[in-house]
């Protein structure tokens, strides 16, 4: 099948694909249902691919937010699962334009040299999912730091995660003028903090998740991320890379599928024939292909703003909506290709099928990002 890809990351995408090349299918087959891989995230932590975010200063690879989305593609688009590379460079995002000085020169070089792991973002709660506003984690002040209680759900690795971004509220809701202020961003050591409960959530795709529970866990002043308060603001930030990087990782899944799809299109005989010339097969896959590259398209679009420091949240949620509903045709165009065999756990089809269907719904659901483009880009009344 050929992919255009841009030139200018060749070197780049060749990097990652021979970190990737060491760990087939059968690697990521063998950690379901909820193994974590970390072989996996050593080897690419070693290779300057997860803390490819960090400025060189600090002993990262200095990258932008393009390149990093062209990282999580690759993998994608190898068969790996990069759920467990994503979270710690979006979150990155928060802690290098709104953490302190100090923060960052006790955490990033640790980061960058993998010897923490900042992969656990605290922000949804059981009675607030797409509501943010509306969580409601406390962080009461307390003499030399701050005392949490609440629960976060859907916190993906924060068994293997060091640090955690959490998202709490510091002022009753009902003492704002606005929802979206008195929410506090904190960085949470979760070796040392007495009171967190973990318990795993089993799932249909391996992404390790959680829910968390805080009980007077007791926190210095040294870990709330800039200005108490100003937290939903900052997170925003992050928010739109993991769109922009969550739709990286679509294209990388639509890539490997369609490859899969196709290959096995051209090989099986059926009636005589290669089942490719059936249209019924190959316009599935032709259109989920036309899909995926205009997708990619915007998600570049999107990073290019953010990265020159442009908004970019329409780009973002764009791609996101896209490049999701453009994996999951991909996604059911293997599947129907294979037939039968696209069941069968040795294909790898169904593994990337149920990972590839996730994105629709999480970080964001699609309906949300039609209802953000109806009101604010196209000027209709506000949906919900």
């Amino acid at each position: 099948m050929k992919w255009v890809e841009d030139p200018q990351h060749e070197d780049l995408r060749s990097g990652v694909r021979q970190v990737c090349s060491g760990f087939t299918g059968s690697y990521w087959r063998d950690l379901e249902p909820d193994t974590y891989p970390a072989q996996f995230v050593e080897a690419i932590t070693q290779a300057g691919f997860l803390g490819a975010l960090i400025p060189e200063e600090y002993g990262g690879g200095g990258a932008t937010l393009t390149e990093a989305s062209v990282i999580l593609e690759e993998i994608a688009a190898s068969g790996g699962n990069p759920a467990a590379c994503h979270a710690q460079m979006y979150v990155m995002g928060t802690v290098l334009r709104h953490g302190s000085v100090e923060q960052k020169l006790q955490y990033l070089p640790e980061l960058a040299a993998g010897r923490l792991r900042l992969q656990a973002f605290g922000v949804t709660e059981p009675g607030a999912g797409s509501e943010t506003t509306r969580i409601s984690t406390r962080a009461e002040k307390v003499p030399g730091g701050w005392r949490i209680n609440g629960q976060k759900i859907w916190t993906s690795r924060a068994l293997y995660s060091d640090l955690m971004l959490l998202l709490a509220r510091t002022t009753p809701y009902e003492e704002c003028a606005k929802p979206t202020e008195g929410l506090s961003t904190f960085l949470v050591d979760m070796r040392n903090a007495e009171g967190i409960t973990i318990n795993p959530i089993k799932t249909m795709i391996n992404h390790s998740t959680t829910e968390v529970f805080f009980e007077n866990v007791v926190i210095p002043d040294a870990a709330l991320v800039g200005e108490a308060g100003n937290g939903f603001r900052y997170i925003l930030d992050g928010m739109n890379a993991e769109r922009i990087l969550i739709a990286a990782e679509c294209i990388g899944d639509g890539r490997y599928l369609l490859e899969k799809g196709v290959d096995y299109a051209n090989q099986r005989i059926v009636f005589d024939r290669q089942i490719g010339s059936n249209q019924g097969v190959q316009f599935p896959l032709a259109k989920a292909y036309a899909q995926l590259r205009a997708a990619d398209l915007v998600r570049f679009d999107a990073a290019a703003k953010y990265d020159a420091g442009k908004s970019c949240a329409t780009e973002a949620n764009m791609a996101k909506l896209l490049a999701s509903d453009a994996s999951w045709a991909a996604a059911n165009a293997a599947m129907d290709t294979h037939g039968g065999f696209g069941f069968a756990v040795e294909y790898d089809i169904e593994r990337k099928f149920r990972e590839t269907r996730l994105y629709q719904v999480a970080p964001i659901n699609n309906n949300l990002v039609l209802a953000y483009l109806g009101q604010h880009v196209l000027g209709l009344p506000k949906s919900y």
